[in-house]
């Protein structure tokens, strides 16, 4: 399915909308000759990314391959990055290969801005899980990106206060419930957990755990259902914890949450796998106290999870050198050198299944369990994604606006829900896409 078939006048206007204010493009690609062709003499790629050490990955590329020649251009990552790209691409001198965070991606698919690589990735489809591949085909039969890095989802723990309370690593959200109200009878300072009205990317990776599809493609349509059964299970089932008052309402990454996994006050975090990061930055106190199991299940005898986070290379639709910059992006993202210095260098959770297997001693924060990359590639077998929508920012403000309410009020959290499937409904709309009835 062509780009242009889900976009029309749309495309223009989203441009627009999510470029507006922010600088162009660096206008580093080397041009194209007369003919088309690729220039004569070595060819010279642009790669905007916010990947660490970018430029000794593409160093160790540039001394293999003297005939296609990288460089890295730092970017400062999120929403402003992807604004960037899309003047860029608007403009007309876009880089040859970007960082495109896998939400962001269908924003650039319905620009045009990145181009259909599905044949020359054929023969890399099966080094990912189907999971994280479907979220660089937007549920099509086109492939708009090269997956990079992933985000599985599991359950961090306190295993020591798990053992003081007396509670079990719950196995379904039903027991995960459960142990709420265990520790928070035992000690009404102590939460098992906290729903987060700031982290739109987390909620949508427990709407994926529970079979959500928030956007899909309908011929030449797109469907929206964010408030689809398994949305609106999960913010029920969060909802009732929170007025029950057994789980908190505190953002996360905030100084209160930071104080709560250090002192002991919050057992759980249902997070991504870049998790150990953020732990051992945010809950010194805490090291070798934290432990992973895969997320509880819907049901008994389950076993899925959902993405938060990650990002993809694409390939810009106006590049001059399309097949030498597929070229490195296949290379980036399944080669085994490569791989290697995306995880020392990089500090990158890779995507492929190859480069999972790599990680093999634990991070120091989890010494204490030292299967954890086992664990976590096991749980990233069960990750299931689902397409992300053109208009991706629209629904996750909604999201913090509606949620922030609810929480506040501990009101209806199924209509915070639906105030998100309005809202991008009618943020759609203005923009032109055509929309499945």
């Amino acid at each position: 399915m062509r780009t242009n078939r889900l976009a029309v006048v749309a495309a223009a206007a989203l441009a627009a909308a999510l470029a507006a204010g922010c600088s162009g493009g660096s206008g580093e690609s080397a041009a194209p000759t007369a003919s088309g062709g690729a220039a004569a003499g070595p060819v010279t790629l642009t790669y905007w990314t916010w990947v660490p050490n970018m430029d000794k990955i593409a160093a160790a590329w540039n001394r293999s391959h003297p005939d296609i020649q990288v460089t890295v251009s730092k970017q400062a990552g999120g929403d402003d990055a992807a604004a960037k790209f899309l003047t860029a691409a608007k403009a007309g001198n876009p880089p040859d290969l970007v960082q495109a965070e896998y939400q962001m991606l269908p924003s650039f698919v319905a620009a045009d801005a990145v181009a259909d690589i599905k044949a020359e990735t054929a023969q890399v489809k099966g080094e990912f899980g189907d999971g994280v591949w479907g979220l660089v085909t937007l549920g099509t039969d086109a492939v708009y990106a090269v997956p990079q890095d992933s985000g599985p989802m599991m359950l961090y723990y306190r295993r020591d206060l798990f053992e003081k309370y007396g509670i079990e690593v719950p196995k379904t959200w039903d027991e995960y419930a459960q142990a709420a109200r265990t520790v928070h009878r035992k000690d009404p300072k102590v939460f098992l957990g906290t729903f987060s009205s700031k982290d739109p990317g987390w909620f949508a990776g427990l709407a994926q755990q529970a079979g959500a599809q928030w956007w899909s493609i309908d011929g030449d349509a797109w469907k929206v259902a964010v408030d689809d059964d398994a949305t609106t299970k999960v913010a029920n089932y969060w909802g009732g914890l929170v007025k029950e008052g057994v789980i908190d309402g505190m953002p996360y990454f905030t100084p209160e949450w930071n104080k709560a996994l250090n002192d002991g006050t919050l057992l759980t975090w249902p997070s991504a796998v870049w998790g150990p990061g953020v732990l051992s930055s945010n809950a010194p106190k805490a090291k070798g106290k934290w432990a992973v199991a895969p997320l509880p299940q819907w049901n008994a005898g389950e076993n899925h999870s959902g993405f938060w986070g990650g990002s993809s290379t694409a390939v810009a639709a106006k590049s001059p050198h399309k097949a030498a910059a597929v070229k490195f992006a296949t290379w980036l993202n399944t080669d085994p050198q490569a791989l290697d210095l995306l995880i020392k260098e990089g500090s990158v959770y890779p995507a492929s299944t190859k480069g999972a297997a790599l990680l093999t001693e634990a991070p120091e924060y989890f010494s204490g369990q030292p299967d954890f990359w086992r664990q976590a590639a096991a749980i990233g077998a069960t990750a299931r994604g689902f397409t992300f929508g053109p208009d991706v920012n629209v629904t996750y403000n909604a999201y913090k606006d509606a949620f922030d309410k609810a929480v506040a009020a501990r009101s209806d959290f199924a209509a915070a829900v639906r105030t998100m499937q309005d809202t991008t409904v009618a943020d759609m709309q203005k923009s032109g896409f055509t929309l499945a009835k």
